[in-house]
């Protein structure tokens, strides 16, 4: 048997076990949760499972799939079943309520009675998705994508321009919920529990203050963009604003193998591999990124944002075009090492303060700390019905 005979034979197994295991009963009080296809315990669906565990402990049968079960030991209060296997197609088919923050695949074929909430994986974001970015997605992304748009029974949104957004671009004509972000809700707690969590775990004495670096990929995963001067940004950051500063280098995922490449100074450590993208968000006293969606969640907690761009003609000619000129985001923007200098150095915290506010009023922001328990109720709704 060749290899692709092999792969037809196996999906075909796979689609018989689905089949077989949808003429079973659906739970009624069972969550499936998924996180960007089952590689992390993290974003939305974290933050709504962890809520839940707190208010709802013993309302609900909480399932998560994971493609490696191994180092999840610590995770209490949840059930774990590897992706793609027997247990886990069997567990998908009977929840009642199945949440992830991506495109759900051709092995997830809802039933009737099922109710399927797509959180996404931004609050807002700069690059333009999905409908929006046709023309630089594989077919095969958009059947999948458009396929799994008409599962959705709710989706999230963080703020009124990002509902415009999804109204636009997300294949979707139902019921959006505007009441903010889950993972989100963190910045409104206390912020610095999480700081000397993070700082503990990392090895960061309490008294030295984080700039983290924090930039999105490139389509070919080129390193090049990522050209910072770390010592010479630590410099001006202790001139302008005092004290030790580190920094912590969050690559995206893809570029774990390679983050190791961007370091080299004692001062700069690499935590592409942490845990959780939110509590290193909470633990920093400065953001610089580019064109992630990150800085939208950042923009929460109203301290300084730069945004370090060398490549933007390249990025937004080549990768992807952006729903905003850079010019109107409150963010302070840098093209070059020099002008990142310069931008910290003239730093001014009652214009940035002005300006991130009047930014806030425009996209219309749901988030005020409460996303996860407005979900949670209406799932309790739902597991009732």
């Amino acid at each position: 048997m060749s290899r692709l005979q092999a792969i037809k034979m196996k999906k075909y197994i796979l689609l018989i076990c689905i089949w077989l295991f949808n003429l079973l009963p659906i739970k009624k009080n069972k969550i499936f949760f998924l996180s960007y296809y089952g590689s992390q315990y993290g974003c939305n669906p974290k933050y709504i499972s962890q809520y839940i565990q707190k208010h709802k402990k013993n309302d609900f049968d909480i399932v998560w799939g994971f493609n490696d079960l191994s180092g999840k030991e610590h995770l209490s209060g949840i059930r774990m079943v590897k992706m793609m296997s027997i247990k886990y197609l069997f567990e998908l088919s009977t929840s009642k309520v199945i949440i992830t923050n991506f495109r759900t695949t051709e092995f997830f074929i809802k039933r009737k009675h099922q109710f399927y909430i797509q959180t996404w994986h931004s609050s807002l974001r700069l690059k333009q998705i999905e409908k929006d970015a046709e023309a630089n997605l594989p077919s095969s992304y958009i059947k999948m994508a458009k396929k799994d748009s008409q599962k959705i029974d709710l989706l999230i949104s963080g703020c009124q321009l990002s509902t415009s957004i999804f109204r636009r671009s997300f294949w979707y004509d139902g019921e959006i919920l505007e009441q903010g972000t889950p993972r989100n809700d963190a910045f409104f707690l206390n912020t610095e529990d999480t700081k000397a969590n993070v700082q503990n775990e990392l090895n960061i004495s309490s008294d030295t203050r984080i700039v983290l670096y924090a930039p999105t990929f490139r389509k070919n995963h080129s390193l090049q963009a990522y050209n910072i001067d770390y010592q010479a940004v630590l410099d001006k950051l202790n001139e302008k604003f005092g004290g030790e500063w580190i920094f912590l280098v969050k690559l995206h995922p893809h570029l774990h193998e390679l983050s190791q490449q961007l370091l080299g100074n004692s001062h700069v450590k690499n935590v592409t591999g942490y845990h959780d993208t939110q509590e290193l968000l909470m633990a920093s006293d400065i953001l610089i990124s580019d064109y992630s969606s990150l800085i939208f969640d950042y923009a929460i907690t109203r301290r300084p944002c730069f945004l370090y761009i060398p490549d933007q003609e390249e990025y937004t000619a080549n990768d992807r075009k952006l729903y905003f000129s850079l010019n109107d985001l409150p963010f302070v923007t840098a093209l070059n090492n020099e002008e990142m200098l310069n931008r910290i150095h003239f730093f001014d915290e009652k214009t940035y303060q002005e300006t991130l506010a009047a930014f806030m009023e425009w996209t219309g922001t749901f988030e005020d700390g409460r996303a996860c328990e407005s979900l949670v109720n209406i799932i309790t709704k739902v597991c009732g019905s």
